[in-house]
């Protein structure tokens, strides 16, 4: 649809930014915190998670630069073993001040906290015990660590998110770990059935718990285009979109498994067990609103059953045109779009995607969103006045918000926007090369320098964002 008046963002609208606990807190093991499994399997050729971005030590400082920015809102995450540092039983009374500390001053400054749960940090003795996510041992633990938020935070945070990218997980091999003896597609299924009964567990002991808060999960999700009009790349970009979001979006919404989907796990031999009781947890734990995670969208094509399977590799270094796409044989294989530019790591450009993924994902499912990430990794410079010029940022943000009020203006109900990311962390695959943040933090992947915070000119445009509702993009 086409508009001929600018209608305002509403007066409720959250303007966020959010980090998460083990990119950008440090402190690992301080404290009687201990290890989580993506702290022990980052890929460390980059920056270690030892420091990270020192928000641990100075989140104070954080914390006030917020309140100059202006948000309405933060997103972090809560690290798990910083909580429990045996996974369950024991609560670490240091990690308990420390987030009660962060929500306090939020509080005080008007600004409402969002509370991501789990955001890949399982700890490191629950891999190690039982094999984490692959044994149903960890439901009964991820909600006794649930109920020890809820407990001690429940009466100041009001938005909580319960997993973070779901769907993520069991792609990227630092965030998940496998046993090499049993087939890998088998052990995928398996471990998200059981991460969307922990899940719905969540949920239900939020809703018990905190009479007004309001709790969903955040997905990171790719809109796939077909590669042509051929009718067999459009049925390859809606099987991608059944296999990578509605697998996950019709468990969290529907309360069972996508037919298409189950049916092609039942032809493949790895469907997951499903115990008694399983899908009527699920079923009537129907999420308050759906967290987006919104970054690019995807190209796929369709592949012949005879062709040579290939597993997704990314680009890692920042160097273009490293990305070997995934594929499927059979069904689909990913491809470049010719259509939009990238970035240096080779990540398409698309802020129309926000918009088509947002009137999609609403039209499916009638329930409120939030942009729980948004935003573009770049190398930034940092000059000798002391200035970063990320331009190409602020093109990145103004775009994907100029889409999203397009959206709203669709009719889509969305309650906030969340920018990945507050500060400058420690990017998953390519540490503080890649950088993210509206503020800069003066160390490198080798170098921890000062940890200086420096507003970046993406800050400032943001803060006007932010002042104006909306009017100044």
């Amino acid at each position: 649809m086409l508009y001929t008046t600018n209608s305002t963002f509403p007066e409720s609208f959250l303007w966020a930014a959010g980090t998460s606990a083990y990119q950008c807190e440090g402190a690992h093991l301080t404290n009687g915190k201990t290890l989580s499994v993506v702290e022990k399997n980052i890929n460390n050729q980059y920056a270690d998670p030892s420091v990270a971005s020192g928000h641990y030590q100075l989140w104070e400082t954080d914390v006030e630069l917020m309140k100059d920015l202006g948000l309405k809102a933060y997103r972090f995450s809560i690290s798990w073993p910083r909580i429990l540092p045996n996974g369950r039983g024991a609560v670490n009374q240091e990690g308990i001040n420390f987030y009660r500390n962060i929500i306090a001053k939020l509080k005080e400054y008007h600004i409402e906290p969002i509370v991501t749960i789990y955001h890949f940090d399982l700890p490191q003795c629950l891999q190690d015990e039982y094999g984490g996510w692959s044994s149903r041992k960890i439901i009964k633990d991820f909600e006794e660590y649930c109920q020890v938020l809820f407990d001690h935070f429940g009466n100041d945070v009001k938005y909580w998110i319960t997993i973070n990218e779901q769907s993520n997980m069991f792609q990227l091999p630092y965030l998940m770990e496998f046993d090499e003896q049993l087939p890998l597609e088998k052990q995928k299924f398996e471990m998200n059935h059981i991460m969307t009964v922990a899940h719905a567990k969540a949920i239900h002991r939020c809703r018990q718990t905190i009479a007004d808060a309001k709790i969903g999960p955040a997905l990171g999700i790719i809109p796939n285009y077909p590669a042509s009009a051929k009718p067999e790349d459009i049925l390859a970009a809606k099987h991608a979109d059944d296999l990578r979001t509605y697998l996950f979006m019709d468990l969290y919404m529907k309360g069972k498994y996508k037919q298409s989907v189950w049916n092609y796990m039942v032809h493949k031999g790895v469907e997951p067990t499903i115990e008694p009781g399983d899908m009527a947890c699920i079923k009537t734990a129907k999420p308050d609103f759906i967290g987006i995670n919104y970054y690019q969208s995807r190209v796929v094509k369709f592949v012949p059953k005879d062709t040579a399977e290939k597993e997704l590799k990314l680009n890692y270094d920042g160097e273009a045109d490293e990305t070997q796409f995934e594929n499927i044989p059979g069904l689909y294989e990913g491809a470049a779009n010719p259509y939009t530019n990238k970035t240096q790591w080779d990540w398409e450009i698309d802020p129309v995607g926000l918009r088509y993924l947002l009137n999609d994902i609403y039209d499916r499912y009638d329930v409120p969103v939030l942009i729980t990430e948004n935003g573009i990794g770049t190398i930034d410079e940092l000059t000798e006045k002391k200035e970063i010029l990320d331009e190409e940022r602020i093109d990145f943000l103004r775009n994907h918000l100029f889409q999203l009020h397009l959206a709203m203006q669709d009719g889509v109900q969305v309650w906030g926007y969340v920018v990945w990311s507050f500060i400058d962390l420690l990017s998953t695959s390519s540490g503080f090369r890649k950088r993210y943040g509206l503020v800069y933090i003066d160390r490198d992947d080798t170098d921890l320098k000062t940890l200086e915070r420096i507003k970046k000119q993406s800050y400032h445009w943001y803060q006007a964002v932010i002042t104006s509702n909306g009017q100044s993009l």
